[in-house]
């Protein structure tokens, strides 16, 4: 299958960020962290073609496979960057860019010693406040309720963000209907979802 439309290794992006070098048309640009195998990228960029949809993954087969599902449907508004989301939040997203930046069911990384690597840390928090436009939305959800307080606290004490606010669960309507296959796997084991968007002001 042709995947040069929809995935792109990190170190084949130009220096400076620039949205037309991934799409073929102009609009908000909402992005995934962690994408796994692009059921939100899917759903998204279909439910909305009037926005670009961008996930970063790091896992090679992962990127690959959220490609394929983007490729399979003929997607002109969804690509895949296999690489370190962190790293590009650091140093290529310019001010400004994004509408939505969506983090859904990171590693928790349970073990104290690791809890380092999460993703929902200072730096990546100030680089999403950085990067949102003036009433763009942070989208975090969790199925471990000590990362989601761990988050909020983190959130109040590190950045200028509105919320949390709530985010409402909706019965899906389909097998395929939830943001991610953890959500999927999380709600038909009937567990619980916490979720809080936050919105730059």
């Amino acid at each position: 299958m042709d995947l040069s439309r929809h995935y792109r290794e990190v170190d084949i992006l130009p220096a400076v960020f620039d949205q037309a070098v991934l799409f073929e048309q102009g609009g908000p640009l909402e992005v995934e962290i962690g994408s796994g195998k692009g059921l939100f990228l899917a759903q998204a960029s279909a439910d909305h073609p009037d926005r670009n949809y961008l996930g970063i993954e790091v896992a090679r087969k992962y990127a690959h496979y959220a490609a394929a599902r983007l490729a399979k449907q003929q997607s002109v508004n969804g690509v895949v960057i296999c690489g370190d989301a962190l790293a590009l939040f650091q140093r290529w997203f310019a001010d400004a860019s994004l509408t939505a930046v969506h983090v859904y069911f990171p590693d928790p990384w349970w073990k104290k010693r690791h809890k380092k690597r999460r993703v929902m840390n200072e730096q990546f928090l100030r680089d999403v406040e950085r990067t949102l436009v003036i009433g763009g939305r942070l989208h975090f959800w969790t199925d471990v309720e000590e990362y989601f307080q761990t988050t909020l606290a983190l959130i109040k004490d590190t950045v200028n963000l509105a919320g949390p606010l709530a985010v409402s669960e909706q019965p899906a309507e389909h097998d395929l209907d939830y943001r991610t296959h953890f959500e999927r796997r999380t709600r038909k084991s009937e567990l619980p979802v916490y979720r809080a968007e936050f919105e730059k002001r």
